[in-house]
């Protein structure tokens, strides 16, 4: 193929000169419109989600070109790459060869223009940002070339659905814009050069976007996005080698602008400063308990640092750093299947948590499920989804690493590709004996689903996931399986290299008839099969997530909750105090087991006894901890750091503990 690197030469040295600007269609049928040279205002004052498309400012492109009437089609495409016939219908779509081709990225769509360029001997490319809106304007200041509501006439199915909804793809069905270009508005986003990064305020002469980056422009919206998304001001971003059912493009004929592109935006004040300097841990006294006061890790960030901080904070994820800070993150949206959904960060040191900072954004997707994972040896993995546009059924799977404590990250790579089931991290990853890497995703975006698991033996290079079939499996005691029963679930090895797991829902009832058990999976294989359980321990309902792990110790711990959080009347688990007389307790609970999870003969409440009042943030919301109740539910996430202290958060909360703690009886309660 030929690379985007020939590709700016020829437009560079072959294509000087403007191109003439009357309508016409080229060697593959195109139609292509003449866009004249002219000023418009891009962007538009937005703020929250949408603060991406300030500030307004003047552009002005100083010479006409042609566009293409319609977005490439699958006829067309297929001039240039055969072989994409095979993509033809896949998730339903696109069939037709008059229909917008689809599931192509962003280094094919270049490689097209380049293919046609040399068939032609015309220059051409993928349209800039500012051509593209200055296009889809054609002389409009409103949201819409039509206005500022969008006709019934251009809408398909543009909602936000877990499952896509079927439409043709056929190019320029509906009404042309003012300069005859169709489908500016929906049925695919279109790949734009520009790298994404934010406006420079002023006044503007041919702006070409920043000077690199992680995504690259999209525009337009598709057949299945919301209509606010829609507008003509609407920025969204992809990995480049990203493709779905959602995205295509369209050409220009021109050759490229010579203005020089937008420096890389540095990064942002904060986080503040990162040592670099390795920790000495301290060795605490493994004899004496320790429980500190649970702190706020969800913190609110000041307004002037413009962070994209949202109503919904939710579903941690938590690791340590080689200079002995804790690196915590999590999503923060307003809607779970929302588009602004955004990851952020803090970190843990001299003993307070920093104010939060974005983490991770591909902009305007939905960023559902992450994890950290510290391999012992100074780098950090996070894994995490990526959704074509909002929910989070269709997740592709993304890899970043650190060898810095996570002061800078390596640009993300799709290492399960697929936007589909079977991708939605869970905080967990855990790395084995063997040094391969383990990484735990719901199979299912419902709550019965089980969960598959995927699984890296060189690094973080390559994954494969070990799950044969496609049917999910009953869940049944005794019965075996390709899924882990139950979502959200837990993985450890166990010392003879087995597998196990926990997870929420798929309950089993308990071998004495005393009702639902947490599901256990068990396998020997890998993790191609696995057999299904009761665990001793009650089921893990909506809005809670456990955590098991294997501590620096040697024993197994899990962590979970006693009771569905909205019974009237819990029933709550039984508990051992100090003196032998036992207790009914409420809420988070920790299970330690010496004999690789067949028996769990320490498990205690997580309070240390004291009254007081505290948030758990998202679904938790205020409770109060005192001797019988601690937080009642909430997603758990849990690291252990070399000086043994073990750290638990919740969906707000940071708690710190030790095994001494774990087994020392608590008081009676009178």
């Amino acid at each position: 193929m030929i690379t985007r690197a020939l590709l700016l030469v020829l437009l560079a040295v072959n294509y000087p000169a403007p191109i003439c600007l009357a309508q016409t269609t080229n060697s593959l049928g195109m139609p292509l419109v003449p866009i004249p040279a002219g000023s418009f205002y891009r962007g538009a004052e937005r703020k929250g989600k949408d603060i991406d498309e300030s500030p307004v400012h003047r552009v002005t492109l100083a010479n006409g070109f042609l566009m293409g009437a319609t977005e490439v089609t699958n006829a067309q495409y297929e001039a240039f790459n055969p072989t994409h016939r095979q993509l033809r219908g896949k998730q339903g779509f696109s069939t037709g060869d008059n229909e917008a081709v689809v599931f192509v990225s962003y280094p094919e769509a270049v490689s097209f223009c380049a293919w046609l360029s040399q068939k032609e001997g015309k220059p051409y490319r993928l349209p800039t940002e500012a051509e593209w809106e200055y296009a889809c304007r054609a002389g409009s200041i409103s949201d819409f070339s039509m206005g500022n509501v969008l006709p019934a006439a251009y809408h398909k199915s543009q909602t936000t659905n877990r499952d896509a909804q079927t439409v043709s793809l056929e190019v320029g069905k509906t009404p042309a814009n003012p300069w005859r270009l169709f489908d500016m508005h929906g049925n695919v986003e279109e790949w734009c050069l520009d790298w994404y990064g934010p406006y420079a305020s002023g006044p503007q002469r041919d702006p070409v976007g920043r000077a690199t980056g992680l995504y690259r422009v999209t525009r337009g919206g598709s057949h299945g996005t919301p209509v606010q998304f829609l507008r003509s001001a609407n920025r969204l971003g992809m990995i480049p080698a990203d493709k779905s059912w959602l995205v295509g493009f369209r050409v220009v004929q021109a050759p490229m602008p010579a203005s020089a592109p937008l420096p890389v935006m540095a990064p942002p004040p904060y986080p503040r400063a990162i040592s670099q300097q390795k920790a000495n841990w301290p060795r605490l006294d493994a004899t004496k308990p320790i429980f500190h006061e649970p702190l706020r890790y969800v913190l609110e960030p000041d307004c002037g640092r413009k962070v994209p901080f949202y109503s919904h904070n939710h579903q941690p994820a938590v690791t340590w750093c080689s200079n002995g800070d804790l690196l915590a993150i999590w999503f923060s949206t307003d809607e779970e299947s929302g588009r602004e959904m955004t990851v952020l960060s803090s970190r843990f040191r001299a003993g307070q948590w920093d104010e939060p900072s974005e983490f991770f954004k591909v902009p305007d997707r939905n960023m559902t499920g992450a994890s950290l994972l510290h391999d012992g040896n100074g780098t950090i993995y996070h894994m995490n989804g990526v959704e074509t546009d909002g929910d989070w059924q269709d997740l592709a799977m993304v890899l970043r690493t650190s060898r810095d404590n996570g002061a800078t990250w390596t640009a993300p790579a799709l290492v399960a590709p697929e936007h589909t089931k079977r991708h939605q991290v869970i905080a967990g990853m855990i790395q084995t004996r063997e040094g391969w890497l383990v990484q735990p995703a719901d199979a299912d975006p419902g709550p019965t689903g089980g969960t598959a698991i995927h699984v890296s033996k060189d690094k973080g290079r390559t994954w494969t996931n070990p799950y044969v079939g496609e049917q999910t499996p009953s869940f049944r005691a005794g019965e075996t399986g390709g899924l882990i029963a139950g979502i959200h679930a837990g993985v450890v090895q166990l010392k003879n290299g087995d597998l196990l797991a926990f997870g929420r829902k798929n309950d089993i009832p308990a071998p004495d008839s005393s009702g639902l058990r947490m599901p256990m999976s068990l396998s020997h294989d890998g993790g191609k099969t696995w057999t299904y359980a009761p665990s001793p321990f009650p089921p893990v309902w909506s809005g809670q997530r456990l955590v098991v792990s294997r501590l620096n110790e040697g024993p197994l711990l899990l962590v979970s909750f006693t009771h569905h959080p909205d019974d009237r009347n819990p029933a709550g688990m039984t508990f051992r105090a100090v003196d032998g007389t036992s207790y009914k307790g409420y809420g988070m609970y920790a299970a330690l087991s010496f004999d690789e999870g067949k028996t769990w003969p320490v498990v205690k409440l997580v309070t240390d006894g004291r009254e007081r009042y505290l948030n758990g943030g998202a679904w938790t919301g205020a409770f109060e901890m005192n001797k019988t109740h601690a937080e009642p539910k909430g997603y758990l996430a849990m690291t252990q750091t070399p000086d043994n202290v073990i750290h638990v958060l919740s969906s707000s909360l940071h708690y710190r503990f030790n095994l001494a703690w774990l087994n020392a009886l608590p008081a009676p309660v009178k």
